[in-house]
């Protein structure tokens, strides 16, 4: 049998016989012409039977969209009338000289180019997975994993991996899944890295990880999940919560401009468009800005702890038209609205040395100085109402010594969705969880066995 080519390769084999595998895109029947656009991993590519060999035509006319096939054949050069210059292999045709079914479908539920609401969506995601849209968004979110990788690593950071069963709440919030332990023992499903991340400070001094977190709030809007991709990162010898904001500042340049190079067809055809990220992105302070909301639409939160959603559209418009950016850092979050290890401000008692990042109408990271002194820890710890005693394992690494460090925390879904203009985070989600949506049947209907 022929060896394998990649569909994106098959320019590289004009006049030669090749063999592709992969799937029916489409079928068209044009008289005694049949042809097909074939797609793998790599692209698209055209295929045609021609007359005269009936046996084939018989089973070119049996085969029907996303069968898996393995197709012999011809690369020809089109015409010149007939080539597409702006599409891969808009210059070649594939003459069909074989097919292989590997794997037959059934009938299609609908087409996966269909505009289809968002729970019919997802109930059909293992199929819709395979649409082209589908395709561009999980491409897209794996190149921005990369390239936050290739970014910290050659900032001198180390990647680790966070434990998922912890002990307790780290943060007693209170808002934890339960799953039964050992010897009538019950651990927590983490909802963040956190405290493990500055653990690791301690060890290896710039530190970052990838996974899933778990988050038992029983929300039902169009940003919050339930199980999510948390990116994060920690740093030590830092000057303040400044020093992040830099840092995180050269990564969306990274990553942006890895998306350019990378994924420029993808975004294309979401009708996305990558942001420019300026050198020094805006920032206020959660008073300063709440002043400003204030004085321009009459809106007064000046008294509240945190921003509402739609302050933060609010503030990431006035971003962009004020400073010609998509991104706005908000900063000072008082001390009794973040967790007990936030860094106080010594120069503006009750708020911390903690920021949000704001990007495209929606709170994209949340980060800061934390806490390093032992007894600042400690007391920080009992401000929240915790006990101590309930974090001896954690304190080890602040009893012996912890330089000044920070950090953020961002999810991967979220800054998907917002790269990419996406209405809802589920659609940057492979496999969704919330609280209407989990996989206790693979399916909503009775298997057919004859299909």
């Amino acid at each position: 049998m022929t060896e394998r080519v990649l569909i994106r390769d098959l320019g590289h084999h004009i006049a030669t016989t090749v063999s592709i595998a992969g799937w029916v895109d489409v079928r068209r029947d044009q008289g005694k012409l049949v042809f097909f656009d074939f797609r793998d991993r790599t692209g698209t590519v055209q295929g045609v039977v021609l007359p005269g060999d009936e046996d084939l035509i018989t089973i070119a006319k049996e085969v029907r969209n996303e069968f898996v096939v393995r197709i012999e054949g011809v690369v020809n050069e089109r015409p010149e009338k007939n080539v597409q210059a702006d599409k891969l292999n808009g210059n070649i045709e594939l003459e069909i000289k074989g097919i292989d079914v590997l794997a037959a479908s059934a009938p299609l539920p609908f087409e996966l180019d269909a505009e289809l609401n968002l729970d019919t969506y997802l109930d059909n995601l293992p199929y819709m997975l395979r649409s082209k849209r589908a395709r561009s968004i999980f491409k897209v979110q794996s190149e921005i994993v990369k390239a936050y990788r290739a970014f910290l690593n050659q900032e001198g950071f180390t990647e680790f991996q966070a434990p998922k069963l912890i002990g307790d709440d780290a943060e007693g919030s209170g808002e934890v899944f339960e799953v039964p332990y050992f010897y009538d023992k019950t651990a927590h499903l983490a909802t963040s890295p956190q405290l493990y991340k500055q653990i690791m400070v301690g060890s290896l001094e710039r530190v970052f990880c990838t996974g899933i977190v778990f988050r038992a709030e029983k929300h039902s809007t169009s940003r919050h999940l339930n199980e999510y991709t948390s990116i994060d990162m920690e740093m030590g010898f830092i000057k303040d919560h400044t020093t992040l904001m830099s840092v995180e500042t050269e990564l969306m340049r990274y990553i942006s401009k890895h998306l350019r190079e990378t994924c420029a067809a993808e975004f294309e055809f979401l009708k996305a468009e990558v942001p420019v990220v300026p050198a020094t992105i805006p920032s206020l302070k959660l008073r300063e800005a709440q002043e400003l909301i204030f004085k321009e639409t009459g809106k007064d939160n000046r008294n509240e702890p945190d921003l509402e959603p739609e302050d933060e559209r609010w503030l990431c418009e006035w971003s962009k038209k004020e400073h010609d950016s998509d991104f706005v850092f908000v900063t000072h979050y008082p001390v009794s609205k973040r967790p007990m290890y936030t860094f106080e401000d010594p120069d503006d008692i009750g708020y911390t040395r903690s920021f949000d990042l704001l990007f495209r109408g929606v709170e994209i990271t949340t980060g800061g100085q934390r806490r390093h002194e032992y007894q600042n820890l400690i007391d920080g710890i009992k401000m929240k109402g915790l006990d101590p005693d309930n974090f001896t394992y954690y304190l080890q690494a602040f009893k012996y010594g912890i330089p000044p460090h920070g950090g953020w925390g961002m999810g991967l879904e979220r800054l998907t969705a917002k790269f990419l203009g996406l209405a809802n985070v589920k659609e940057a989600t492979l496999f969704p969880r919330d609280i209407n949506r989990i996989d206790t049947r693979l399916s909503d209907e009775p298997v057919d066995a004859d299909a």
